[in-house]
């Protein structure tokens, strides 16, 4: 039998000992560099330097090792291939069937705070890729490994049947490519992010699996959820699942709008009750607990089998609330122990600790479509970050403009056409997703009930002609922010005059669609 050879060159060595025992036993040669080399030698199993087999040092720091022909034509060769294995002859070249390969530790690097540029860009490896993706590429022949939790795998393969087959070395050469696909799109993504282009030619984009999901939206479509490679403790994929079932499809979608939402109120206690992707309640109070009462009765029957944010930590007195409904989500920065005790006494309920915190920046929010991928800043805009103007002849009193600050954070989150109306400290009505403007306020205004009167209306966007002024002066609603910026919008200025309405203009439209 030819002699077969191994490389093996990692930067995790966890469990790889047990691997190279395995394949010394078959008498596979191994061919190791730098840390891995030491490590096998350490273990007392014989090893190879790389530099016996290509003939040449190590040069420029360990940048070039394994850029040589005697490692690549190795990998390379088609065995029944009578061409490739005379000129591997020729040339005293010795066939390579196993790469256990792992990259420079580029992920782990970018992602400590005080990494420089430079250090960056020294863990960009160059020889690992290449040794995988020649490997893979040969996969009909070379069995390659780059992912430690295969190891175990591979050294059962060895020891039981001398070596892989067919199949699984297929599966694996896949792995590689998946593996250096993401490697690959990390660093464009580093680098690009270093030249400050937004939006360049090409988009490279890697996610991780956070979890396989039993279906998606629906029961016969198939799903799963990943997750951002830095993920971070704002978001549902950074979030520690305290209790409950795993989260289904719908139930991430619903708390990722139920989080977005509760990010826009941070100064005061703030609880948002949340049923597919719109808020049916919002209320802010002294206390988490008046916060969540003030949501609940938003909208008490909307709430029922729906989500809870909560931007404060979760006590007993809130529990107590939260238990006496059928919930699917209660999200929060924490829960009290007397909180955990009450809420997990149902077992389906999902309890979800998160950081509400707002983040600081506009991160990136991508959206696919047939054949394409929608990419644009995330909304983060706040009224702080506006110039408001006063068309009308009069302005908004004290406690208008706190309800109208309530309104207009609630409505960029409401499916368009929207309109919301708030009272005291929450919401009242929300009017989503309609053909025309008009309609949403007719839906919201008829939530909202007696309690109309005397509430304040905001919209996602402009109005296209004076009827939902109209109608709002009808509910006896007495202040509207909007955007403005309609050709008509002088009418519905007059409108809002009419009836005495006190008019915002923010400048900027919130459409969610």
């Amino acid at each position: 039998m030819k002699q077969r050879r191994a490389i093996v060159s990692v930067s995790n060595k966890e469990g790889l000992i047990p691997l190279v025992e395995a394949l010394v036993k078959q008498d596979i040669e191994i061919i190791s560099t730098g840390g891995t080399k030491r490590a096998i030698e350490a273990a007392g199993l014989p090893v190879t330097s790389v530099t016996d087999m290509t003939g040449f040092p190590e040069i420029m720091d360990g940048r070039v090792k394994t850029l040589h022909p005697n490692v690549h034509a190795g990998l390379l060769a088609v065995r029944d291939n009578t061409t490739h294995m005379s000129e591997l002859a020729e040339n005293n070249i010795t066939p390579v069937d196993f790469v256990i390969v792992n990259l420079y530790p580029f992920k782990e690097t970018i992602g400590q705070a005080d990494v420089t540029y430079e250090e960056a860009v020294e863990n960009i490896d160059i020889g690992g890729p290449s040794m995988l993706r020649a490997a893979a590429k040969n996969h009909d022949h070379v069995t390659v490994v780059c992912d430690p939790s295969d190891y175990e795998t591979v050294q059962t393969a060895v020891s039981d049947n001398g070596g892989t087959d067919a199949a699984f070395r297929r599966e694996l050469a896949a792995k590689v490519f998946r593996h250096t696909a993401a490697y690959d799109a990390l660093i464009a993504d580093y680098l690009t992010a270093q030249t400050g282009e937004k939006y360049p030619d090409q988009l490279t984009v890697t996610y991780e699996k956070n979890q396989d999901l039993r279906y998606g939206e629906n029961p016969h479509q198939d799903a799963s959820f990943y997750k951002e490679v830095f993920t971070s403790e704002r978001t549902i994929a950074g979030a520690k699942q305290l209790h409950g079932k795993a989260l289904s499809y719908n139930n991430i979608r619903d708390a990722d709008a139920a989080l977005n939402i509760a990010k826009e109120y941070q100064e005061q206690p703030a609880v948002v009750a949340v049923k597919h992707m719109n808020p049916c309640g919002i209320g802010i109070g002294e206390t988490i607990e008046a916060a969540y009462q003030k949501a609940y009765e938003a909208d008490s029957i909307s709430i029922f089998g729906g989500i809870v944010a909560a931007n404060r930590t979760i006590d007993q007195a809130t529990a107590e609330k939260l238990h006496s409904i059928f919930l699917e989500i209660v999200m929060a920065p924490d829960f009290t122990d007397e909180a955990l005790a009450i809420l997990q006494q149902k077992k389906n309920i999902r309890l979800l600790k998160v950081d509400v915190s707002k983040d600081g920046q506009s991160g990136r929010q991508l959206t696919s479509v047939s054949g394409g991928l929608l990419v644009q800043d995330t909304d983060i805009l706040g009224l702080e970050d506006v110039e408001i103007s006063y068309p009308t002849d009069r302005q908004p009193s004290d406690d208008e403009m706190r309800a109208l600050d309530v309104a207009w954070k609630a409505v960029k989150h409401v499916k368009s056409n929207a309109i919301v109306l708030a009272k005291d400290d929450r919401t009242i009505g929300v009017g989503a997703g309609q053909m025309n403007r008009v309609g949403s306020a007719q839906i919201a205004i008829e939530q909202a009930g007696e309690e109309a009167v005397g509430s304040v209306m905001a919209s996602d966007a402009f109005f296209p002609m004076n009827d939902t002024v109209e109608t709002a002066a009808q509910a006896g609603i007495t202040a509207i922010i909007q955007p403005g910026g309609s050709i008509r919008d002088q009418e519905s200025i007059d409108k809002a005059n009419e009836y005495g309405i006190a008019m915002i203009f923010t400048g900027v439209r919130h459409f969610k669609h």
